[in-house]
């Protein structure tokens, strides 16, 4: 095994990782980290009584305990796996317990306001390095994380300008080590690109699903009786932690709202092609699709399988 820069890893990465949250993203990385030995001790929190329970019940972490404050005493990885709108109120908590020289990160997928609201609650003399892992199902909880989770997928770190570089280096190892490949881009970009990538998109399957639910000429039995794959897709998107995604749109809007406008444009002249029986147009965009979800598939993003592209070991949380 390698620390994921082609070193063998003959010591854990981090001495103690605490994990604030342990939903999908907090239990799949308690996962990866035991089975790569990434971190000597696994200290885990969550808000949830019944999580820390369930936590302590699947021997998730070698401590449970029940505040953030506890959890990073002596910690030097702490990983913020709430969601965005708690990450503020979670940093100015846990502040005056870090050590100096902890490194403390998040997974949520908004950046730039998570930089705006945990960085000026954390003491100079720790890393602050914001973190996105682009992976992800529709479950949540600690029984929806699996160790491969991570396993070629993009980890999207948005450190400041005056990030300290071996800090970085360190926590992108720690990333890579755990199987994703890591990129780096500054937090405006971020939010822009996942806007369209995925916010939007969720934002369309939330809108799509409510308003097949609101039709009045079609019931709802029909609806989910007659689903066809589309709509069976829009579906398990929309299932989505509800939580997660109300923060994500509010913490992220000005980026959504821009892409919607995009999206609404091109939705007016998609209509435009319909009412004006332009075929060939809507024949070179529908090709022009497909060449693009073709090329996700070619880069290990996704797979051709009917099963949504998600193969069975990583559905029941093997590793192959």
């Amino acid at each position: 095994m390698t620390d994921g820069l082609g070193h063998p890893l003959t010591e854990p990465l981090f001495d103690r990782l605490c994990l604030i949250g342990v939903g999908l993203i907090g239990s799949s990385l308690a996962r990866v980290v035991r089975h790569k030995g990434l971190a000597r001790t696994i200290v885990a929190t969550d808000a949830s009584a019944d999580v820390r329970r369930r936590v302590a019940g699947l021997g998730l972490a070698d401590e449970i305990v029940e505040t953030p404050e506890l959890a990073v005493r002596d910690a030097d990885l702490v990983i913020l796996c709430v969601p965005v709108g708690a990450i503020g109120e979670t940093a100015r908590a846990i502040g005056p317990y870090l050590r100096a020289g902890a490194i403390v990160s998040d997974v949520g997928s908004v950046k730039s306001a998570v930089l705006a609201d945990a960085a000026p609650c954390l003491p100079s003399n720790v890393h602050f390095i914001p973190g996105h892992p682009v992976a992800g199902t529709e479950q949540s909880g600690p029984d929806a994380g699996f160790a491969a989770l991570f396993r070629n997928r993009w980890c999207i770190l948005t450190p400041p300008p005056d990030a300290d570089k071996k800090a970085v280096a360190r926590l992108a190892a720690f990333w890579t080590a755990a199987g994703a490949n890591v990129e780096f881009m500054s937090a405006s970009h971020h939010d822009l690109v996942l806007a369209i990538t995925s916010h939007v998109p969720h934002l369309i399957a939330y809108n799509i699903v409510g308003t097949a639910a609101d039709l009045e000429e079609v019931t709802q039995s029909e609806v989910i009786k007659y689903s066809a794959g589309g709509f069976r897709d829009f579906t398990r998107i929309a299932a989505s932690d509800p939580t997660m995604w109300r923060d994500v749109f509010l913490n992220n809007k000005d980026a959504v709202l821009e892409m919607l406008g995009r999206f609404n444009e091109d939705l007016t002249a998609l209509q435009r092609m319909i009412r004006r029986g332009d075929g060939e147009g809507l024949f070179d965009l529908f090709t022009h699709t497909r060449a693009i979800r073709r090329n996700i598939i070619e880069q290990g993003q996704e797979t051709a399988a009917p099963d949504f592209g998600r193969r069975k070991d990583e559905a029941n949380g093997e590793e192959t």
